[in-house]
């Protein structure tokens, strides 16, 4: 299972955003809020490691910014 990176939303200009990293299935939906405080949160995303052999070309960008979906924010 992937491990994936989260943050909390600012609520106000003087919050500072705050990470935790979340084991999930793929299959499981992204999380809209923190587990322990509530607190709204977003998906972040990050690099992999990808490897290309034999002059295969990187696949095109998704449109729309990917992600797992509008619920969470990470495809805006």
């Amino acid at each position: 299972m992937p491990v994936y990176v989260y943050e909390t939303i600012p609520q106000s200009g003087a919050d500072r955003p705050q990470t935790f990293e979340l084991r999930q299935s793929m299959s499981e939906p992204c999380l809209t809020a923190h587990p322990d405080t509530g607190a709204p949160v977003r998906r972040v995303l990050s690099g992999g490691l990808a490897t290309f052999t034999g002059g295969a070309a990187p696949a095109a960008p998704m449109r729309n910014g990917g992600g797992c979906g509008s619920a969470c924010g990470c495809a805006s």
